[in-house]
């Protein structure tokens, strides 16, 4: 394994760790009432902009199959 590879797995590691505590947070926000929807929509839009970057960094590091 290389050092561009070994820092893209990293990467990936920090952006599924921060993917997670979106989860907790918003679970968090809605469960204590009153919430504030916008905060919320935002965090979402947050966790869905953090998964597109998984998905790539992870289709970056394993290799295509032709099938």
């Amino acid at each position: 394994m290389d050092e561009a590879e070994t820092q893209l797995r990293k990467q990936l590691d920090d952006l599924r760790l921060e993917h997670r505590d979106l989860d907790d947070v918003i679970q968090h926000l809605i469960e204590t009432r009153p919430f504030d929807q916008i905060q919320i929509q935002r965090l979402k839009k947050r966790k869905l902009s953090l998964k597109d970057q998984i998905s790539k960094l992870e289709s970056r590091l394993l290799p295509d199959i032709i099938a």
